[in-house]
C-alpha cells in the first residue's frame, strides 16, 4: 500500500513565508510614503521661504543658505546666465564663471539629473569635493537662465521618478520667483 503524504505542513510553511514577505513589502511601502511625505513638506517649506524674499539678492541668499537646512542637504548652488556673463552662486558668495559652459550644462537633455558622484559638480565651488550625490535641475524658462544644484555628502539611492517630479516643482517655483525679481529690478 502507498504512503499518504500530508501537504498541510508544506502549504502552511509557504503561506507563512508569503505572509512575511507581504508584511515586509508593506513596511517598505510605508517607509517610502513617510519619506515622500517628508520630502514634499520640505520642498513646500523651501518654496514658501523663497516667496518671502524681499529682493533678488535676498532670494539668492535664501536658496544657497537656507534651502540646505530646510531640505536636509549639504550644499545648494546656482549657475546663472545674465546677458553674456555667467555666475556661480553658493554659500561663499557670487563668482564669475564661463557663460558658454553654463549654456552647455543647461542644454542637456533631461530637465532633472539625479546621480551619485565621486566629486560634485564644479558649480558647487569649494564644496564640490564633499558632494557624493547631486541633483541638477535645469530652469530654461527662468530669467536669468538658471541651473539649480542640490548636493549631499552621503551617497543615496535615488528614486528618479518621484524625486524628479518634486524637483521639477521646486525648479518651476524658483524660476517663477527669479522672473518676478528680474522683471521688478
Amino acid at each position: 500500500m502507498g504512503q499518504l503524504l500530508s501537504f498541510e505542513d508544506h502549504a502552511l510553511a509557504r503561506l507563512r513565508a508569503r505572509a512575511e514577505a507581504a508584511e515586509e513589502a508593506r513596511e517598505d511601502l510605508l517607509a517610502f510614503a513617510r519619506g515622500q511625505s517628508g520630502a514634499v513638506a520640505a520642498i513646500h517649506q523651501a518654496v514658501l521661504a523663497g516667496m518671502e524674499a524681499s529682493s533678488f539678492e535676498h532670494l539668492l541668499h535664501i536658496v544657497v543658505q537656507e534651502w540646505p537646512l530646510i531640505l536636509g542637504l549639504d550644499a545648494v548652488a546656482l549657475g546663472l546666465i545674465v546677458g553674456k556673463r555667467g555666475f556661480r552662486v553658493d554659500s561663499s558668495g557670487v563668482q564669475h564663471t564661463e557663460a558658454a559652459l553654463l549654456r552647455q550644462w543647461l542644454a542637456a537633455a533631461e530637465p532633472v539629473e539625479l546621480r551619485t558622484v565621486i566629486r560634485g559638480h564644479a558649480l558647487f565651488g569649494p564644496a564640490c569635493d564633499l558632494i557624493r550625490a547631486e541633483a541638477l535641475v535645469r530652469l530654461p524658462d527662468a530669467l536669468p537662465e538658471t541651473l539649480l544644484l542640490l548636493g549631499q555628502r552621503e551617497e543615496q539611492p535615488l528614486d528618479a521618478r518621484h524625486g524628479s517630479e518634486l524637483l521639477l516643482f521646486l525648479g518651476a517655483a524658483l524660476g517663477a520667483m527669479l522672473r518676478r525679481w528680474t522683471l521688478i529690478d
